[in-house]
């Protein structure tokens, strides 16, 4: 778009030409106002202008700002939708394509996204997710710096999404997720309540508690000792009966109560727990891995990965949602991301342990993890049944993985484990028609409908 503006002189503003064309490319009206007036200002010190022209350019200035009002209104980009569906959709487009890359609020691989319309304008935003490298390539400013600034890493095209897509998508990156500082000490579950983060007293309390009992105990023995001790010599300078003077001065015969029967009797018996006890745990912990922590052949921190960056554990272990095992990551999935990643940001070059995901690829060799969780074949479990149907927590079974550098088996995973787990799991209802007609038939109970309820403890339903 190109205007043109008469001075009374009837020559033509080139210097309105420019602001009309860096108006029509992007530029704000505030700047474009604050230019006009940076050169009235200039123009006139120069040209020592009477007080008429001075008046002049202030009409020109007049009509500039309804003509640029009217422009602004016309090119005016359209408002990101706010309603809940667009911001769930969206929600679920940029976790499977950005959310590796991407944080709304914070730096990631990429910027932090929340409040990008209003730094290059929606359809500019469409543009350079469609296709990042057309964009840069066209010379636009802002992303040619944001390009730079992360290290010339490249964002790969998503010309698949429709138009709808995008929408939903820029409504999550606006809207979604906002916290609440005021909220933020509170840790939210899956299904939007508050999940406690731990309960009772602390062991370290615990501890100091009893430690304080047994120097109490030891003092109260030590007393009643001092108290025996003064009383007898107290009783022996006493008149007393024979009776009385046996009693006060009696002897205890250590080898008469070690000969004694019944001594015999309760130090056999405690043997014969002590040793059934230790049986009884080592055939207990005969496939038990609890604490196994192996070490793999790329240092591959899940503190890093699903901690720091936040990545999805579906990302990674593609077959949760869909099957019964979740599948241990192909190095096509590194490459994913580890063909623009080389190393922790910061660090020049390759680093050592992801050059040994390019080594496997390059000579077309699978990557021989070790695997941690391996329950055993008699014994049936699908990741699917209990993560997309119970929504289970990855969590809940191995521990805080976020929290992990090396991966190491949390939970016991024995029958007794499961077993109680499905005795006290309250099956979330609410929202998921799988579970209808069984709260119709539990709903004369008063208790919460468990897992338990539902056939969780028959021998069939994990072995068969």
């Amino acid at each position: 778009m190109r205007y043109e503006i008469k001075r009374r002189s009837g020559q033509t503003s080139v210097y309105y030409q420019f602001q009309f064309e860096k108006l029509a490319s992007g530029s704000t009206f505030a700047g474009v106002i604050i230019n006009h007036i940076n050169y009235l200002i200039s123009y006139n010190m120069l040209s020592k202008r009477s007080l008429v022209g001075v008046r002049s350019n202030f009409h020109t200035l007049a009509v500039l700002f309804f003509m640029l009002i009217g422009m602004q209104a016309f090119a005016a980009d359209p408002a990101v939708e706010s309603g809940d569906e667009a911001v769930a959709a969206g929600k679920a487009l940029f976790n499977t394509n950005c959310k590796t890359c991407h944080k709304l609020d914070q730096k990631l691989v990429g910027p932090a996204l929340r409040g990008s319309t209003d730094r290059s304008g929606i359809e500019s935003v469409k543009s350079f997710i469609k296709n990042s490298a057309v964009v840069i390539a066209s010379g636009n400013a802002y992303y040619n710096k944001l390009f730079k600034e992360f290290n010339g890493t490249p964002m790969p095209a998503h010309e698949f999404l429709s138009d709808d897509d995008l929408n939903n998508l820029l409504s999550y990156i606006e809207f979604g997720d906002v916290v609440d500082p005021s909220a933020a000490v509170a840790t939210v579950g899956a299904d939007g309540a508050a999940v406690a983060t731990g309960g009772g007293i602390p062991n370290e309390y615990l501890t100091v508690i009893l430690g304080v009992l047994v120097v109490v105990l030891l003092l109260i023995l030590v007393v009643l000792g001092l108290i025996i001790s003064v009383l007898t010599k107290y009783l022996t300078k006493q008149d007393l009966d024979a009776d009385d003077d046996e009693f006060v001065n009696q002897k205890t015969d250590l080898k008469k109560v070690f000969k004694s029967d019944m001594f015999v009797v309760i130090v056999t018996a405690l043997v014969i727990a002590l040793v059934a006890k230790t049986a009884l745990d080592g055939l207990y912990s005969v496939g038990l891995q609890q604490g196994y922590a192996p070490e793999q052949p790329i240092a591959y921190s899940h503190a890093l990965h699903a901690g720091t960056l936040q990545i999805e554990c579906q990302y990674c272990h593609t077959g949760v949602e869909i099957g019964k095992s979740a599948n241990i990551p192909s190095a096509n999935i590194c490459m994913n991301c580890h063909t623009h990643v080389q190393n922790i940001q910061g660090k020049e070059g390759v680093s050592p342990e992801i050059q040994k995901i390019y080594d496997a690829v390059d000579n077309n060799q699978p990557i021989e993890w070790v695997r941690v969780h391996n329950l055993p074949d008699l014994a049936y479990f699908n990741h699917s049944q209990h993560v997309v149907v119970g929504e289970v927590e990855c969590q809940t079974c191995h521990g805080p993985i976020q929290e992990m550098e090396v991966v190491g088996q949390h939970s016991a995973l024995t029958m007794g484990w499961c077993i109680d787990c499905h005795r006290q799991t309250e099956i979330t209802t609410e929202g998921n028609a799988y579970y209808d007609k069984l709260v119709q038939v539990h709903s004369a109970s008063k208790d919460a409908l468990k897992v338990k309820d539902i056939g969780g403890l028959e021998c069939a339903k994990c072995h068969y």
